[in-house]
């Protein structure tokens, strides 16, 4: 059985029950499954954090804090 007639099968199957509690239990498997899928990034975010992960490498980081503390200065300028 292929994916597309595993895929319809399952339809098939689901469409018959009435069971709310079995429904539910069906959406939460789908639910976490949906959870673990990755994201699928463009070529300039892959380089964007590719950059960012090298700077890290290098030590070319920042606290939080001070990160805060620059934002409120960069909004106090405006």
């Amino acid at each position: 059985m292929n994916a597309i007639q595993l895929k319809q099968e399952l339809i098939h199957r689901i469409s018959k029950i009435e069971d709310i509690d079995f429904l539910n239990a069906i959406k939460t498997i789908l639910d976490y499954k949906k959870k673990e899928t990755f994201i699928e990034l463009t070529a300039d975010q892959e380089q964007e954090l590719l950059f960012a992960s090298n700077e890290g490498k290098k030590g070319n980081v920042i606290t939080q804090s001070e990160m805060d503390q620059k934002v409120e200065e960069w909004l106090r300028e405006k």
